[in-house]
């Protein structure tokens, strides 16, 4: 009988071992390459892929530099079916390609690095109740590449609801308090009276007699999340207005038309630059019938022809410059300009702390910065929507289908995983 009983058990193991053997398997040091090159079909909803895997506790490495900036993780069938029903190239990579990609990348030799992405951050969008999807370019292409977000504003904000948020995006914002300065050209149009009643009713419910009280008050407690490690990306006037706010406060910068009162004469000597975040030594623009908020924005006139308004990436160390690297992964390097009520940067007025990420060669044009605050950091994005070049009140909504490897939007999507990351070589 143990006679009997050991030759059925090994009868029984070599069974097992055989249908092992028979079934096909993914080994566990396959892996998954999302290609973020020219080759890569659908370069935002890449982005999407990655921050859907993140959520499902899947980490992924951000292989800076290599083939656009591409994306690896473990392989799963699951994985990899998400990729196809979205619309995304990858590659299945055994153990010795994949080993081979990473010894690349981490080689002294190249200008590569690998950052783990471990955790998709929670993001939080401030936005007006009613705000049109299409009047902000970052939610288009949170929407189309499927990036959950949740929408707040100033009751919320000033609320404290920002402590549950990693991220908070701003866009075509005021925060002077001057209804976006479309006074000249919109006073008499039904859609400026509402956003004025809408802002003023919003400004009174929270215990402010100014709307320009209330929005510094909002900015401030923005600051305040930064400086205790939050990440603040801000495109168009959301990039100066925010500035202009937190420098002049204590003093009056808002002409009667919008507040009631005249501006303090003596605003210009109580400016603090000390107290914003990119720019110094700016002059305020405090003419209701000029669509500007001071002299940061980079005007047409500078600009010149659309058929030659490009910028260039600036190339960062990826080993000792992980940061301004990962924001600026992309599968080109000069990129086609756009316009927004902010449009670029003077250089000269941007403060000697802040990287400099993209400018216009050979002109005192900056389209995209960044600098760290106390625990957090900030970017600042130039213009208003990537594939719109001159976008107008009332245009239809950019249709991302037809730009999905659009290299504009694609340093929109870096911010948006740059606080998953965490640098740390990988074990091998």
């Amino acid at each position: 009988m143990p006679t009997k009983r050991i030759a059925t058990f090994l009868f029984f193991i070599s069974t097992v071992l055989a249908l092992v053997a028979s079934t096909p398997s993914v080994r566990a040091q396959d892996k998954l390459l999302i290609n973020m090159d020219l080759d890569q079909t659908d370069h935002l909803k890449a982005y999407g892929v990655t921050f859907w895997a993140l959520k499902r506790g899947i980490e992924v490495d951000w292989l800076l530099n290599y083939r656009g900036g591409s994306f690896m993780s473990d392989y799963s069938d699951l994985l990899a079916s998400e990729c196809r029903i979205r619309g995304v190239a990858f590659e299945k990579l055994d153990a010795s390609t994949a080993q081979s990609i990473y010894t690349l990348v981490q080689g002294e030799e190249k200008n590569m690095d690998v950052v783990k992405l471990e955790k998709a951050p929670r993001i939080a969008v401030y936005v007006p109740p009613g705000n049109q999807p299409w009047d902000d370019a970052v939610t288009l292409v949170l929407d189309y590449a499927e990036v959950p977000y949740d929408k707040v504003w100033d009751d919320e904000v000033l609320g404290g609801s920002l402590a549950k948020y990693d991220w908070i995006h701003l866009h075509h914002e005021d925060f002077t308090g001057q209804y976006g300065k479309f006074y000249g050209s919109y006073s008499t149009a039904p859609w400026y009276q509402a956003q004025v009643r809408l802002l003023e009713a919003e400004a009174h419910k929270l215990g402010y007699q100014k709307v320009s009280e209330e929005k510094r008050a909002v900015a401030m407690k923005i600051k305040e999340f930064v400086g205790n490690g939050g990440y603040m990306f801000a495109m168009c006037s959301a990039t100066d207005s925010y500035d202009v706010a937190l420098a002049s406060e204590g003093t009056d910068i808002v002409e009667s038309v919008f507040d009631g009162d005249p501006v303090d004469p003596n605003y210009a000597s109580k400016l603090d630059f000390t107290k914003t975040f990119a720019f110094e030594n700016f002059k305020i623009e405090t003419n209701p019938m000029i669509y500007e908020y001071s002299d940061i924005d980079v005007q047409p006139a500078e600009i010149g022809s659309q058929e030659n308004d490009y910028f260039t990436l600036f190339d960062f160390s990826a080993k000792y410059d992980p940061v301004p690297t990962m924001l600026t992964q992309d599968h080109v390097n000069v990129i086609k300009g756009f316009m927004g009520q902010t449009t670029m940067f003077h250089k000269n007025l941007i403060k000697k702390s802040v990287t400099i990420l993209a400018e216009r060669a050979g002109a005192d044009q900056v389209r995209y910065l960044y600098s760290n605050f106390g625990k957090g950091f900030f970017a600042f994005y130039g213009g208003h929507d990537p594939e719109d070049y001159q976008h107008q009140v009332g245009d239809p909504p950019t249709d991302l289908r037809l730009h999905k490897n659009s290299p504009g939007y694609r340093l929109i999507l870096n911010n948006v995983l740059f606080p998953a990351a965490k640098k740390k070589k990988l074990k091998t």
